[in-house]
Parts: C-alpha cells; sequence; structure tokens
C-alpha cells in the first residue's frame, strides 16, 4: 500500500522538490540547486508517463550528475566573466601616489592624491620620523579608518 500511494502521488513529489530546488538556487546562485531542479524534471517526466518510482529517481540522479559536471562549469564561468577587474575602496588607495598639502611631523597632516581626493594623513612609522612638508610626494601604504599612511616618495624628472 505505501508504495503504491508514493507511485500515485510521485508527480507531487517531483513537483515539490523542484520548488524547493528552484527557491534555494534563486537565494544561492550557484547553478547546483538548479541542475538539481532540472533533473527532478525528468523524475516528474516519468513519473506523468508512469514509470516505476525507482527508475525516476534513477534518471533524475543520472540527468542531475550530468548537469552538475557538464552544463554547470560553463555557466559559473560565463556569469564570472563579466566582472569588473577594477579595484575599489580601500583596494584602490594602496599604492596610489599623493601630494602632501599641509605640512606635518608625521603625527597628522592632509595630502591630495592623484585621484583627486584629499585625506587626512600619517606617517608611516616604518618610514621614520621625517617631517614633510607641502608639495613632498608620498605614496599610501594602508588606510587606517578615514586616515591614509603614507611613506615618502623621491619625485622622478617628468614630474
Amino acid at each position: 500500500m505505501p508504495m503504491e500511494f508514493i507511485e500515485s502521488y510521485a508527480w507531487v513529489i517531483w513537483l515539490a522538490l523542484i520548488l524547493v530546488f528552484v527557491i534555494i538556487e534563486v537565494v544561492t546562485v550557484d547553478f547546483t540547486f538548479l541542475m538539481l531542479a532540472t533533473g527532478s524534471v525528468g523524475g516528474l517526466i516519468l513519473a506523468i508517463v508512469g514509470v516505476d518510482f525507482w527508475i525516476q529517481i534513477l534518471v533524475a540522479a543520472v540527468l542531475s550528475i550530468l548537469l552538475l559536471f557538464t552544463v554547470r562549469p560553463p555557466l559559473l564561468r560565463a556569469l564570472k566573466r563579466g566582472g569588473d577587474p577594477a579595484k575599489s575602496n580601500i583596494d584602490a588607495l594602496m599604492g596610489i601616489h599623493g601630494v602632501v598639502t599641509v605640512d606635518f611631523d608625521g603625527t597628522a597632516g592632509n595630502v591630495k592624491l592623484a585621484n583627486g581626493e584629499t585625506w587626512t594623513a600619517r606617517l608611516s612609522p616604518a618610514s621614520g620620523t621625517r617631517p614633510l612638508e607641502a608639495g613632498d610626494a608620498v605614496i599610501v601604504t594602508a588606510i587606517d579608518g578615514a586616515t591614509a599612511i603614507v611613506v615618502p616618495r623621491e619625485r622622478t624628472a617628468h614630474e
């Protein structure tokens, strides 16, 4: 009796699985559950046709595994291909050049960065305690909250 019940309502089980897999896929966007949902569609089709439940499970599993290893990798590559390689936020400030706008002795001062922003700056402890004067060239080595940690750099001939 229980097996007859499962085979009679197998299509409901497959629909529920497909729905659950699609909802999880929408949340994760990893294409794993999309492949499982698509494999479950194979089980649903076999349930509608009237094939034994164990064959439905076997076909759904094989189809899901095939999709996971053949279709999912190219989909992931296509999804990641459109990413912007440009650095942003703090990463974009590391190594950027700047010019001291307000003299400072290493405790606090201002620098205008090459991107046009003016930052409160502090001299890096690794560079010593040499005071910086307006017009000195610096490089940002770190960001500490809203303060740029800088080191002096030598100006080149074309600057």
